[in-house]
């Protein structure tokens, strides 16, 4: 496997759900993930409460290739960080095993002050070190 520094790619990974250029955002999809790559997130409690109300057992949300993750982190980007009250950050402690690379995040304030959000980033690495699965757990 190509050498990866787990710090490096938590950081350019956050760097990517914060770009406001819709290009560079682009790119930045493709170079990290594989073409079929997948973004995999457990809900909020909430999301989840409500689909076991309807009769679902298990619930995550995915999306998968490079369309599908622009639509992701774009919508992301728009809600949180668009309007320019918060931003995303890696937390220090990425590590990597193998093709594997765990990371918390944390979304704060743009004016500093406490995290009101965050989860952890379980990324799953091809030979070259771009992402086949990236799961997202959020919740502090």
């Amino acid at each position: 496997m190509t050498d990866i520094h787990a710090q490096d790619l938590a950081t350019r990974y956050i760097a990517l759900w914060v770009e406001p250029d819709v290009e560079s955002r682009r790119r930045a999809i493709q170079e990290l993930w594989v073409e079929g790559g997948a973004h995999i997130l457990q809900p909020p409690q909430e999301i989840r409460e409500i689909a076991a109300g309807l009769g679902f057992d298990s619930t995550t949300l995915q999306a998968h290739g490079y369309d599908e993750l622009d639509v992701r982190v774009t919508r992301s980007y728009e809600r949180f960080v668009a309007p320019g009250q918060f931003t995303f950050q890696a937390r220090d402690g990425a590590v990597r095993l193998h093709g594997v690379v765990k990371f918390n995040w944390e979304m704060v304030p743009v004016g500093g002050g406490e995290a009101v959000g965050g989860g952890l980033e379980v990324l799953v690495l091809d030979e070259s070190g771009r992402i086949i699965t990236d799961y997202m757990f959020p919740g502090i």
